[in-house]
């Protein structure tokens, strides 16, 4: 494949802040990827822009094409000379939007959508995780401190799992009585962390009523957000719990409103911690800021027995070859994936591609907004294309 042009820009994201999108010119025609930014972000995950934004931009719009097609880009694995011709002069944000406009070019050039060309054997559709009431980082000053309550449905069909989660994003807003959203489009609420997960429970109970169907609930307490390093200060209601406090506590919701799934429960260097809630409550231990799409850190959660499911962000890792060898090296261990979308988002719908070629478990895009409709929607359109 030749490239005859690289063009970078900034736009704005789904909270209003810069970041950017590249497009790829070929014979084929320009195909553009952006990609998102986190409000939550792990210690240890790879910087968004080599030195910044503007510069990365820069120095995408000044490659010298020539040299550039002196790689043969033909087919995935062909990413690695692209990531050697570029080196370090541009962050993970910059590589993971380069890298998605090249593979979409590739697959319009062989007459394949995104996802059969990443492709092999049979395609699988992921159980969607959706944002259903936000708190922490992601709202308003009076919240819970856990940072998203969630949603799981695990129909037979993607359309079907969507609908449900939607319909219980509306039945819990009823409940929450409240049109006001924060910034993935989940409901806000002042309530508190057990007062949300009360009527969580009560929607579940009302979305088997209405539909006959059962749906999972979750959490991503996002915990070394209000970690000090030596308790964790809840500021809804106040009080700091040490460590043993804090594990028992997320054992005690764990058991009492049945939660499926839990997603950084401890500061993201307590890999000790995760193993004791994940011995002690045998659900879905999810590692996030924990391991931040990091394969190094992802192998020490393995060793230590840390976690038994992965949050797997693309522009986290700004490499979309060492993005497939964690989702790889992740189903060897029988480690779950959840690709997920991140707090800042664009209407670029890759890792919608990307879930279903590399059989991802999960997919975590919220469920209201028109950046998190869109993974959505593409994930539908691609299950009613087969």
């Amino acid at each position: 494949m030749k490239i005859k042009e690289v063009k970078a820009e900034s736009i704005l994201d789904s909270r209003k802040e810069p970041t950017i999108k590249v497009s790829i010119k070929t014979s084929e025609g320009r195909f553009v990827s952006s990609a998102p930014s986190g409000e939550s972000k792990g210690k240890f995950e790879a910087l968004p822009y080599a030195r910044s934004l503007k510069q990365d931009i820069e120095f995408l719009n000044n490659v010298k094409i020539e040299k550039l097609n002196k790689a043969r880009i033909e087919e995935f694995k062909d990413l690695k000379e692209i990531e050697a011709f570029v080196g370090k002069n541009i962050g993970a944000n910059s590589l993971f939007a380069l890298e998605a406009g090249i593979l979409k070019a590739l697959a319009t050039e062989q007459k394949q959508q995104l996802w059969k060309f990443l492709s092999k054997g049979k395609p699988k559709f992921p159980c969607p995780v959706g944002n259903a009431i936000g708190g922490g980082l992601h709202s308003f000053s009076k919240r819970p401190d856990f940072q998203e309550f969630l949603f799981i449905s695990k129909t037979k069909k993607f359309y079907d799992r969507a609908f449900l989660n939607r319909q219980a994003y509306r039945i819990i807003g009823g409940l929450l009585n409240t049109k006001k959203t924060e910034d993935e489009g989940a409901w806000y609420t002042s309530f508190n962390n057990e007062e949300v997960l009360e009527l969580m429970n009560l929607a579940q109970e009302l979305v088997k009523k209405e539909f006959g169907e059962n749906i999972d609930i979750g959490v991503d307490v996002a915990a070394s957000t209000f970690s000090t390093g030596k308790t964790y200060a809840y500021k809804n209601k106040k009080e700091r719990l040490n460590k043993e406090q804090q594990i028992n506590h997320i054992v005690m919701l764990t058991e009492k409103y049945n939660l499926l799934y839990i997603e950084d429960p401890l500061e993201q260097e307590d890999f000790e911690g995760f193993v004791e809630i994940k011995e002690r409550t045998k659900r879905m231990v999810v590692g996030d800021d924990l391991t931040v799409t990091n394969l190094l850190r992802l192998k020490k959660a393995i060793q230590k027995n840390s976690i038994n499911a992965l949050i797997v962000k693309p522009n986290q890792n700004g490499s979309l070859i060492k993005v497939k060898e964690i989702m790889d090296f992740c189903k060897k261990q029988d480690i779950k994936t959840i690709i997920s979308h991140r707090s800042g988002e664009t209407l670029d719908t890759t890792i919608a591609d990307l879930a279903v070629a590399w059989k991802a478990d999960f997919i975590k895009t919220g469920i209201f907004g028109a950046e998190r409709e869109a993974k959505l929607n593409r994930l539908v359109e691609i299950e009613r294309g087969l």
